[in-house]
Protein backbone atom coordinates (compact mmCIF):
# COMPACT_ATOMS: atom_id res chain seq x y z
CA UNK A 1 0.00 0.00 0.00
CA UNK A 2 1.21 3.64 -0.54
CA UNK A 3 2.40 5.54 2.54
CA UNK A 4 1.07 8.71 3.47
CA UNK A 5 4.64 10.18 4.95
CA UNK A 6 5.05 13.94 3.32
CA UNK A 7 2.37 13.63 1.43
CA UNK A 8 -0.14 16.90 1.77
CA UNK A 9 -3.37 16.26 2.55
CA UNK A 10 -6.23 19.30 3.37
CA UNK A 11 -8.52 18.60 5.46
CA UNK A 12 -12.09 20.92 5.60
CA UNK A 13 -14.53 20.94 8.72
CA UNK A 14 -11.30 19.76 10.68
CA UNK A 15 -12.19 21.51 14.22
CA UNK A 16 -14.21 18.85 15.51
CA UNK A 17 -15.44 15.42 14.87
CA UNK A 18 -14.65 13.79 11.55
CA UNK A 19 -12.72 16.02 10.62
CA UNK A 20 -10.17 16.17 13.66
CA UNK A 21 -10.37 12.51 14.07
CA UNK A 22 -9.12 12.26 10.86
CA UNK A 23 -6.43 15.14 11.29
CA UNK A 24 -5.06 12.93 14.04
CA UNK A 25 -5.29 9.56 12.46
CA UNK A 26 -3.26 11.34 9.48
CA UNK A 27 -0.91 12.66 11.28
CA UNK A 28 0.48 9.46 13.01
CA UNK A 29 0.57 8.25 9.12
CA UNK A 30 3.31 10.89 8.94
CA UNK A 31 1.62 12.95 6.45
CA UNK A 32 1.94 16.84 5.73
CA UNK A 33 -1.87 18.03 6.54
CA UNK A 34 -3.67 21.62 6.10
CA UNK A 35 -6.72 22.10 8.00
CA UNK A 36 -9.73 24.32 7.71
CA UNK A 37 -12.68 25.56 9.44
CA UNK A 38 -14.36 28.38 10.81
CA UNK A 39 -13.33 27.92 14.04
CA UNK A 40 -9.39 28.68 13.85
CA UNK A 41 -8.65 28.89 17.63
CA UNK A 42 -9.59 24.98 17.46
CA UNK A 43 -7.48 24.46 14.37
CA UNK A 44 -4.72 26.75 16.38
CA UNK A 45 -4.84 24.38 19.16
CA UNK A 46 -5.07 20.75 17.41
CA UNK A 47 -2.50 21.91 15.49
CA UNK A 48 0.26 22.87 18.03
CA UNK A 49 -0.52 19.44 19.85
CA UNK A 50 -0.06 17.25 16.08
CA UNK A 51 3.31 19.20 15.09
CA UNK A 52 4.80 21.30 12.81
CA UNK A 53 3.68 19.03 9.51
CA UNK A 54 0.32 20.92 10.48
CA UNK A 55 -0.76 24.09 8.72
CA UNK A 56 -4.11 25.85 9.24
CA UNK A 57 -5.79 28.61 7.99
CA UNK A 58 -9.80 29.92 8.43
CA UNK A 59 -12.10 28.50 5.95
CA UNK A 60 -15.48 29.45 4.68
CA UNK A 61 -16.29 26.45 2.17
CA UNK A 62 -19.27 28.56 1.03
CA UNK A 63 -17.08 31.13 -0.54
CA UNK A 64 -14.80 30.08 -3.51
CA UNK A 65 -12.28 32.87 -2.86
CA UNK A 66 -12.30 31.66 0.36
CA UNK A 67 -11.64 27.88 -0.57
CA UNK A 68 -8.94 29.21 -3.19
CA UNK A 69 -7.05 31.08 -0.86
CA UNK A 70 -7.21 27.52 1.55
CA UNK A 71 -5.98 25.69 -1.53
CA UNK A 72 -3.19 28.84 -2.22
CA UNK A 73 -2.01 28.75 1.33
CA UNK A 74 -1.45 24.62 1.66
CA UNK A 75 0.80 24.61 -1.56
CA UNK A 76 2.75 27.65 -0.43
CA UNK A 77 3.34 25.97 3.41
CA UNK A 78 4.09 22.39 1.66
CA UNK A 79 4.70 22.60 -2.37
CA UNK A 80 2.10 20.84 -3.43
CA UNK A 81 -1.29 19.16 -2.80
CA UNK A 82 -1.93 15.35 -2.93
CA UNK A 83 -5.10 15.30 -1.32
CA UNK A 84 -8.63 17.00 -0.72
CA UNK A 85 -11.05 15.64 2.01
CA UNK A 86 -14.22 17.60 1.59
CA UNK A 87 -15.67 16.69 4.86
CA UNK A 88 -17.27 19.97 6.17
CA UNK A 89 -21.50 19.57 6.26
CA UNK A 90 -24.24 20.79 8.43
CA UNK A 91 -27.49 19.01 9.25
CA UNK A 92 -30.90 21.00 10.73
CA UNK A 93 -33.13 18.82 9.92
CA UNK A 94 -36.49 19.47 9.66
CA UNK A 95 -40.07 18.02 8.26
CA UNK A 96 -40.86 20.13 4.59
CA UNK A 97 -43.84 21.43 6.26
CA UNK A 98 -42.04 23.69 8.24
CA UNK A 99 -40.56 25.42 5.52
CA UNK A 100 -37.33 26.30 6.82
CA UNK A 101 -36.21 27.59 3.92
CA UNK A 102 -33.23 29.54 5.61
CA UNK A 103 -31.98 26.01 6.93
CA UNK A 104 -32.88 24.35 3.30
CA UNK A 105 -30.00 27.25 1.94
CA UNK A 106 -27.91 26.70 4.46
CA UNK A 107 -27.54 22.55 3.87
CA UNK A 108 -27.41 23.73 0.09
CA UNK A 109 -24.77 25.82 0.49
CA UNK A 110 -22.13 24.11 2.10
CA UNK A 111 -23.21 20.26 2.04
CA UNK A 112 -23.24 20.42 -2.14
CA UNK A 113 -21.53 23.98 -2.71
CA UNK A 114 -19.08 23.31 -0.28
CA UNK A 115 -17.49 20.05 -1.98
CA UNK A 116 -17.85 22.18 -5.67
CA UNK A 117 -15.61 24.41 -4.44
CA UNK A 118 -13.16 22.61 -3.00
CA UNK A 119 -13.40 20.46 -6.85
CA UNK A 120 -12.93 23.73 -8.29
CA UNK A 121 -10.42 24.51 -5.90
CA UNK A 122 -7.78 21.58 -6.63
CA UNK A 123 -9.10 20.37 -10.01
CA UNK A 124 -6.89 22.09 -12.02
CA UNK A 125 -3.63 21.44 -10.02
CA UNK A 126 -4.19 17.68 -9.92
CA UNK A 127 -5.07 18.11 -13.71
CA UNK A 128 -1.54 19.32 -14.36
CA UNK A 129 -0.42 17.32 -12.27
CA UNK A 130 -1.61 13.99 -13.57
CA UNK A 131 -2.56 13.00 -10.14
CA UNK A 132 -4.75 13.63 -7.10
CA UNK A 133 -7.44 12.33 -4.84
CA UNK A 134 -10.76 13.84 -4.00
CA UNK A 135 -12.55 11.48 -0.86
CA UNK A 136 -16.49 13.15 -0.18
CA UNK A 137 -17.76 12.75 3.17
CA UNK A 138 -21.39 11.82 2.51
CA UNK A 139 -23.51 9.98 4.67
CA UNK A 140 -26.13 7.37 4.77
CA UNK A 141 -28.18 9.74 3.62
CA UNK A 142 -26.24 9.40 0.39
CA UNK A 143 -28.23 6.00 -0.20
CA UNK A 144 -31.57 6.51 1.76
CA UNK A 145 -34.17 9.26 2.31
CA UNK A 146 -35.81 8.93 6.29
CA UNK A 147 -38.75 11.60 7.32
CA UNK A 148 -37.41 15.36 8.63
CA UNK A 149 -34.05 14.81 6.24
CA UNK A 150 -35.25 15.35 2.80
CA UNK A 151 -33.38 17.91 2.18
CA UNK A 152 -30.32 17.00 3.90
CA UNK A 153 -30.41 13.45 2.36
CA UNK A 154 -30.95 15.43 -0.89
CA UNK A 155 -27.99 17.34 -1.01
CA UNK A 156 -26.06 14.11 0.26
CA UNK A 157 -27.13 12.29 -3.09
CA UNK A 158 -26.02 15.05 -5.07
CA UNK A 159 -22.72 14.67 -3.29
CA UNK A 160 -22.97 11.24 -4.42
CA UNK A 161 -23.30 11.85 -8.03
CA UNK A 162 -21.05 14.61 -8.30
CA UNK A 163 -18.07 12.48 -7.02
CA UNK A 164 -19.49 9.67 -9.20
CA UNK A 165 -19.02 12.22 -12.26
CA UNK A 166 -15.75 13.34 -11.35
CA UNK A 167 -14.22 9.96 -11.00
CA UNK A 168 -15.84 8.92 -14.82
CA UNK A 169 -14.23 12.31 -16.00
CA UNK A 170 -10.72 12.25 -15.17
CA UNK A 171 -8.36 8.49 -15.65
CA UNK A 172 -5.47 9.66 -13.07
CA UNK A 173 -7.54 11.55 -10.73
CA UNK A 174 -9.33 9.39 -7.74
CA UNK A 175 -12.42 10.18 -6.51
CA UNK A 176 -13.78 8.37 -3.14
CA UNK A 177 -17.33 8.98 -1.24
CA UNK A 178 -17.27 7.92 2.40
CA UNK A 179 -21.08 7.18 3.76
CA UNK A 180 -20.92 6.93 7.77
CA UNK A 181 -23.82 5.99 9.43
CA UNK A 182 -24.38 7.70 12.86
CA UNK A 183 -21.50 8.64 13.75
CA UNK A 184 -21.16 11.03 17.66
CA UNK A 185 -20.24 14.18 16.68
CA UNK A 186 -21.86 17.47 16.56
CA UNK A 187 -23.55 17.10 13.11
CA UNK A 188 -27.36 18.29 14.07
CA UNK A 189 -26.38 21.03 17.05
CA UNK A 190 -28.18 23.46 15.04
CA UNK A 191 -31.26 21.27 14.54
CA UNK A 192 -34.15 23.89 15.94
CA UNK A 193 -37.02 21.36 16.65
CA UNK A 194 -36.51 20.63 20.17
CA UNK A 195 -37.98 16.85 19.25
CA UNK A 196 -35.92 16.07 16.43
CA UNK A 197 -33.12 17.12 18.72
CA UNK A 198 -34.20 14.48 21.23
CA UNK A 199 -34.10 11.78 18.58
CA UNK A 200 -31.03 12.24 17.13
CA UNK A 201 -29.18 12.11 20.84
CA UNK A 202 -31.77 8.57 21.15
CA UNK A 203 -30.23 7.21 17.49
CA UNK A 204 -26.90 8.02 18.58
CA UNK A 205 -26.66 5.59 21.55
CA UNK A 206 -25.98 3.12 18.63
CA UNK A 207 -23.48 5.14 16.59
CA UNK A 208 -19.87 4.80 15.19
CA UNK A 209 -16.72 6.92 16.76
CA UNK A 210 -15.25 9.55 14.93
CA UNK A 211 -11.95 7.88 14.78
CA UNK A 212 -14.22 5.00 12.83
CA UNK A 213 -14.68 7.30 9.66
CA UNK A 214 -10.85 8.88 10.04
CA UNK A 215 -9.22 4.98 9.81
CA UNK A 216 -11.72 4.64 6.21
CA UNK A 217 -10.10 7.88 5.02
CA UNK A 218 -6.63 6.34 5.36
CA UNK A 219 -7.13 3.00 4.10
CA UNK A 220 -8.51 4.59 1.00
CA UNK A 221 -5.71 7.22 0.77
CA UNK A 222 -3.46 4.40 1.23
CA UNK A 223 -4.20 2.62 -1.86
CA UNK A 224 -1.27 2.32 -4.68
CA UNK A 225 -1.80 4.21 -7.71
CA UNK A 226 -4.33 2.91 -10.14
CA UNK A 227 -6.45 1.51 -7.42
CA UNK A 228 -9.79 4.08 -6.45
CA UNK A 229 -11.46 3.35 -3.72
CA UNK A 230 -14.60 4.83 -5.53
CA UNK A 231 -17.07 4.15 -2.40
CA UNK A 232 -17.26 2.71 1.26
CA UNK A 233 -20.60 2.77 3.46
CA UNK A 234 -19.74 2.59 7.29
CA UNK A 235 -22.47 1.55 9.61
CA UNK A 236 -22.48 0.73 13.39
CA UNK A 237 -22.61 -2.96 13.73
CA UNK A 238 -25.86 -2.51 15.66
CA UNK A 239 -28.56 -2.55 13.76
CA UNK A 240 -29.82 1.31 12.95
CA UNK A 241 -29.06 3.74 10.47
Amino acid sequence: MAQLHNRTILITGASSGIGEATARELAQAGANLFLGARRTDRLAALSRELGDRIGWCALDVTDATSFDGFVDAAEERFGRVDALVNNAGVMPLSPLASVKRDEWKRMIDVNINGVLNGIASVLPRFTAQRYGHVINVASIGAHMVVPTAAVYCGTKHAVRAITEGLRLEHDDIRATLISPGVVATELGHDISDPALAADLSEWRKKSLTPDAIARVVRFALKQPTGVDINEIIVRPTAAGM
